[in-house]
C-alpha cells in the first residue's frame, strides 16, 4: 500500500493541480472521515482507501471525498499487478489519471511515457523509454546505426524514427514495442526520409522527404502501403509535420523566407497557402523550429529564439485564422524539441542549465518546470498518448 500512495502522491503533485499533504494529523487517522476536521486544515479534497488481495491479482479500492461538501463524491475498484511485475507502476499511474479526471474532468497524463535519442558513446545513437515520472529509463534500439525524431503511433503501441546508416539515405522505420519487431517505409521515391509524424487516424505517416526530384513535406497511407501524396515544398526546405488533433491541419517549419531562418507556419491538411504562426518581424533574424501541435486544443509548442544568436526558449502559440498570439514558458538555460503530454497541457523538451543536460517537463499552465532526468543529453524527446 505505501508503494501504491507514493506512486499515487507523487502523480497528483506532477500533475501540478494538487498540493498534496506530506503530513497528517494523527487525529485524522482511523475510522471514518470527520470532514469538519478536514476542512479545518485546508483540506478540499481527500482519496481514502485500500488494497485488497483478489484471486491471483490484488485491488485498489478507492474513495474520493469532497471536504467542502462533505461527501462521497467518486468510488472505484481498480485491478493492480503484483508490485514485482512490469506493469505495476503503469496501472498505478492509470489510477492518478482516474483521480484526475474525477475531479477535474480532463485527462491526467501519468500513464504515458516519453521516447527521445541519446548519442552514445561510439557515436551511434540509439531510442530510449522513460516513464512520465522519471522511472523505468531504459533502451530500445541497439544497432550501432543513428535512430532519432521518434514519434508515437496514436493507439501507443509503435513508434516511428529515422534510421540512417553511414553512406546511405536516411529512412523511416516503424517499431512494435511488444514484439520490437520493426519495418522499414519504402514510398517508392527515393530521398532522406526524415521527421515522421502519424496521421489521428493512424493510417498514414507524413515526413520530409529530400531527393533529386521534388522535395517537401509527404503523405504515405502505411496500412495499405500505397499512396505517396506531395503536400508542401519547392525550392525551399519544409519538414517537421505535426497534425491538429482533427487531422485537418499540419503544423511545419519551413526556411522559405531566408536560408538560416527557420519558421513555423500552419496549412490544410491536404496542402495549399500556409499562414506563418511563430513571430517574425520582417528585418529580425528569428529563428524558430521544431513544432508539436497539442493533443487537445490549437496550440502549437516549438522552440526558438528572437535574436540571430543567443539561446533557445520554449514558445506556444495559439493558432488563430491570421497569425497567433504566443507564449514563451522558458527563460532560462536552452531548450529544445518540445512535446505535448496527453493533458494538453505538460510539455517534455530537451534542455541545458548550468549543472548539465536533461529532459524537462513545463506546466503550460503555471510555468514550473521540473527536471524529468538530469545527467543524459537527450534529443528529439516524444511524449506518447495515454498507455
Amino acid at each position: 500500500e505505501t508503494r501504491v500512495e507514493a506512486i499515487i502522491a507523487r502523480d497528483l503533485r506532477y500533475s501540478d493541480r494538487f498540493s498534496i499533504m506530506d503530513s497528517i494529523p494523527a487525529a485524522l487517522v482511523g475510522e471514518g472521515v470527520d470532514y469538519g476536521l478536514w476542512d479545518q486544515i485546508g483540506a478540499t479534497w481527500l482519496l481514502t482507501g485500500q488494497v485488497e488481495g483478489l484471486g491471483e491479482g490484488l485491488v485498489l479500492v478507492l474513495s474520493l471525498h469532497d471536504v467542502v461538501y462533505a461527501e462521497v463524491r467518486e468510488q472505484g475498484r481498480f485491478p493492480i499487478p503484483d508490485p514485482a511485475a512490469s506493469d505495476f507502476r503503469m496501472a498505478v499511474h492509470r489510477v492518478s489519471d482516474q483521480i484526475v479526471e474525477w475531479v477535474f474532468g480532463e485527462p491526467g497524463m501519468a500513464a504515458s511515457r516519453i521516447a527521445f535519442s541519446m548519442v552514445g558513446a561510439g557515436g551511434a545513437q540509439e531510442l530510449y523509454l522513460i516513464d512520465s515520472d522519471g522511472e523505468n529509463l531504459r533502451r530500445i534500439t541497439n544497432d550501432d546505426f543513428i535512430n532519432m525524431s521518434p514519434t508515437w503511433h496514436p493507439a501507443g503501441g509503435r513508434l516511428a524514427y529515422i534510421h540512417f546508416k553511414e553512406g546511405e539515405p536516411s529512412v523511416i522505420q516503424e517499431m512494435d514495442l511488444m514484439s520490437g519487431q520493426t519495418r522499414t517505409l519504402d514510398p517508392g521515391r527515393q530521398g532522406q526520409q526524415i521527421t515522421p509524424t502519424y496521421h489521428p487516424n493512424g493510417r498514414e505517416v507524413t515526413f520530409g522527404l529530400f531527393g533529386r526530384n521534388r522535395t517537401g513535406i509527404f503523405s504515405y497511407d502505411w496500412e495499405r502501403d500505397c499512396c505517396l501524396t506531395h503536400l508542401q515544398g519547392g525550392r525551399w526546405e519544409d519538414l517537421s509535420p505535426t497534425y491538429s488533433p482533427d487531422g485537418r491541419r499540419i503544423a511545419f517549419q519551413s526556411n522559405r523566407l531566408g536560408t538560416n531562418i527557420p519558421q513555423v507556419y500552419v496549412m490544410d491538411a491536404e496542402g495549399g497557402d500556409a499562414d506563418l504562426i511563430s513571430p517574425y518581424v520582417y528585418g529580425t533574424a528569428g529563428y524558430y523550429t521544431s513544432p508539436d501541435w497539442s493533443p487537445r486544443d490549437n496550440r502549437v509548442a516549438f522552440h526558438g529564439r528572437i535574436e540571430r544568436y543567443g539561446r533557445y526558449q520554449i514558445l506556444v502559440a495559439e493558432v488563430e485564422d491570421r497569425g497567433a498570439r504566443i507564449l514563451q514558458l522558458t527563460a532560462d538555460g536552452n531548450n529544445e524539441d518540445p512535446s505535448w503530454a496527453p493533458d494538453g497541457r505538460h510539455l517534455v523538451f530537451a534542455g541545458e542549465r548550468s549543472y548539465g543536460f536533461g529532459l524537462f517537463v513545463v506546466d503550460a499552465a503555471s510555468g514550473r518546470i521540473r527536471p524529468l532526468a538530469t545527467g543524459i543529453r537527450p534529443r528529439n524527446p516524444a511524449w506518447s498518448p495515454p498507455l
